[in-house]
C-alpha cells in the first residue's frame, strides 16, 4: 500500500484520521498512531514488521544503555549501536553485493542469499541510528518511553521513503502539538500537491525515460538518448520531491511539522549548491553523523578532501547495492571537490554558465543512477555523445514518445523545476483579495485532487522510486 492507493485514500488515512481526531489526550493519539503506523506497514510487507520492530526495540535498549550511569559517556555502547543498526542494514541491503564481489576472487563462489529489500529500511535504520547517535551525545535528550521511540521511528508519513527526521527535532511535538483546522488545511493542500507531482509528473516522465531505457544500443540515437536522461532526471525529482510533499502535508494534518527535503535543486549553480537544495535531510544525516565526526574541514585540505570522498561513497552506496550507485555519488563527490579546489572558477558557478555546468552534470549522473547497469550506462552515454545515426525508425520512436500528455508535462516539469510558476503564482496572489485567493485555492486543490484520482482510475501500479533504497 502506498500514498497514492485507492486503499490509502478513501479507506486507511480517513479512518486513521477521523479516530485521532476524536480520541482525548496527546497519549491516546500517539498510541493511536503508532499502531496505525504498524498497520500501515503490515499492509507493504507483513513479513518484515517484526524487523521494523527490532530496529525500534534495539534503538530503544541502546538508547536506555546510553542514558544509564553505565553507559553514559562511554563510547562502547555508542559503537555497538553504529554495528546493530548497519549490520540490520547491511544484512538486507548489501549481503548478495559483498557476495558477488568476493566470488570474483579465484577460487571463491559463495552462494548469494537473494533477501528482498524490506521497504524503507535505510529510512528507519538512519532513523534509529540517529537517535542512538544523539543520546550516545546528549544522553539527556533521550527517551525512556518506549511507544515515543515505536511513533518516532515508524511514523507512516515519512516511514518508508522520508525525510530523515531527528528525534530531537519532534521530541516535543510528540509530547505537545497544535491541530487546528488551518494546519490540516495547509497539510491537506501540501499532500495534493505531492499527490500531483507523482502522478501526473513523474509517472508521465517515468513512462518515456523508460521505454528510453529499455532500447537497445542500435534503437538509439542522440535525441532518444538525452530525452530519457532529461525525463528520468525530472521523473526523480517530482517523484520524490512529491513523496516528501505527501509525508510533510500529512505531518501537518497529525500536528507534526517536518523540515523540507528539496529547496529547488535544479536551480542551483554548483554540485555543492545542489546538494545544500536536494535530499536535504539526507545531505544533512551524512553531515551531522559522518562528515563532522571525521573531522570535517578542520583538519587541513587533504583530510577535508579525503573526509568528503568518504561521504559521498557512502551516500552512493546508501542508495543501493549496484556499482551505478557507487559510482554516482564519486561522479558528485568529484565535482564538489573540483569547486573546493577552484578548478571550476567561482566566477563561472556564478554566472548563467553555472546552472548550465550543473545540469549537465546532475543529468549525466542521473543517467548512471538509472541504468541498470556500468555497461548499459555506457551505452546511454556514447549515444548521448556519439549517436549521430539519425534513422527513420528512430525519428518514429521519438515521435511516439513525444505524445501530447508528454510534451505537456516535459514542458511543465522544466517550469515547476525552474520555479518560475509559483513565484508568478505568489505575485499574484499578493495583489488579490484574501477572500478571492482562499476561493481560487481552493476550487483548484479540489480540480487538481479530482485529476489525480481520475488519473490513478486508469493508472497501473507504480512505486515510488525511492521505496528500493
Amino acid at each position: 500500500m502506498v500514498f497514492g492507493s485507492p486503499i490509502f485514500l478513501f479507506c486507511f488515512l480517513p479512518a486513521a484520521y477521523l479516530v485521532y481526531r476524536f480520541l482525548p489526550g496527546i497519549r491516546s493519539r500517539n498510541a493511536w498512531l503508532a499502531i496505525a503506523s504498524l498497520v500501515f506497514y503490515s499492509f507493504g510487507q507483513p513479513v518484515y514488521l517484526p524487523l521494523l520492530l527490532l530496529s525500534v526495540v534495539m534503538n530503544y535498549l541502546f538508547g536506555l544503555l546510553l542514558m544509564s550511569p553505565a553507559g553514559r559517556g562511554k563510547r562502547w555502547p555508542a559503537a555497538c549501536a553504529v554495528a546493530g543498526n548497519l549490520l540490520l542494514l547491511g544484512t538486507f541491503k548489501y549481503l548478495d553485493f559483498f557476495a558477488g564481489i568476493l566470488n570474483t576472487l579465484p577460487g571463491v563462489n559463495l552462494p548469494l542469499p537473494g533477501l528482498t529489500l524490506p521497504i524503507g529500511i535505510s529510512f528507519f535504520t538512519f532513523q534509529g541510528l540517529s537517535y542512538a547517535l544523539d543520546v550516545s551525545r546528549e544522553p539527556d535528550a533521550g527517551t525512556r518511553s518506549f511507544g515515543k521511540l515505536v511513533l518516532y521511528i515508524s511514523f507512516f508519513p515519512q516511514l518508508i521513503a522520508g525525510p530523515i527526521i531527528k528525534y530531537h527535532d519532534v521530541a516535543l511535538q510528540i509530547d505537545q502539538r497544535e491541530l487546528t483546522p488551518e494546519l490540516t488545511i495547509l497539510g491537506l493542500r501540501r499532500f495534493i500537491t505531492g499527490f500531483a507531482k507523482k502522478l501526473l509528473i513523474a509517472n508521465t516522465m517515468g513512462l518515456a525515460a523508460d521505454r528510453v531505457f529499455a532500447l537497445e544500443a542500435g534503437a538509439l540515437d542522440l535525441r532518444l538518448a538525452w530525452l530519457g536522461a532529461v525525463c528520468y532526471t525530472l521523473q526523480i525529482y517530482f517523484d520524490f520531491s512529491g513523496y516528501s510533499d505527501m509525508a510533510i502535508g500529512l505531518g501537518r494534518m497529525f500536528g507534526f511539522t517536518f523540515q523540507e527535503n528539496f529547496n529547488l535543486p535544479y536551480a542551483a549553480r554548483s554540485i555543492k549548491e545542489f546538494w545544500r537544495r536536494w535530499h536535504i535531510s539526507l545531505s544533512s544525516w551524512f553531515r551531522d553523523y559522518l562528515y563532522i565526526p571525521l573531522g570535517g574541514n578542520r583538519k587541513g585540505r587533504a583530510r577535508t578532501m579525503g573526509n568528503k570522498i568518504i561521504v559521498f561513497f557512502s551516500t552512493g552506496l546508501w542508495h543501493g547495492a549496484n556499482w551505478t550507485f557507487v559510482l554516482w555519488g564519486m561522479w558528485h563527490g568529484l565535482f564538489s571537490a573540483l569547486e573546493d579546489a577552484n578548478v571550476i572558477p567561482k566566477r563561472l558557478r556564478e554566472s548563467v554558465l553555472g546552472h548550465v555546468y550543473t545540469m549537465l552534470v546532475v543529468v549525466l549522473g542521473f543517467t548512471l543512477f538509472r541504468a541498470d547497469s556500468l555497461a548499459a550506462a555506457g551505452v546511454m552515454f556514447s549515444q548521448m555523445f556519439a549517436g549521430f545515426q539519425f534513422t527513420p525508425a528512430h525519428t518514429l520512436t521519438l515521435i511516439s514518445l513525444l505524445d501530447r500528455r508528454t510534451v505537456v508535462f516535459l514542458i511543465a516539469a522544466v517550469l515547476l523545476a525552474s520555479g518560475l510558476p509559483q513565484r508568478l503564482v505568489e505575485r499574484l496572489s499578493k495583489a488579490a483579495p484574501y477572500a478571492v485567493r482562499q476561493w481560487v485555492r481552493t476550487a483548484a486543490y479540489a480540480a487538481l485532487f479530482a485529476l489525480c484520482v481520475l488519473n490513478l482510475s486508469g493508472a497501473s501500479f507504480n512505486p515510488f522510486i525511492y521505496f528500493q533504497f
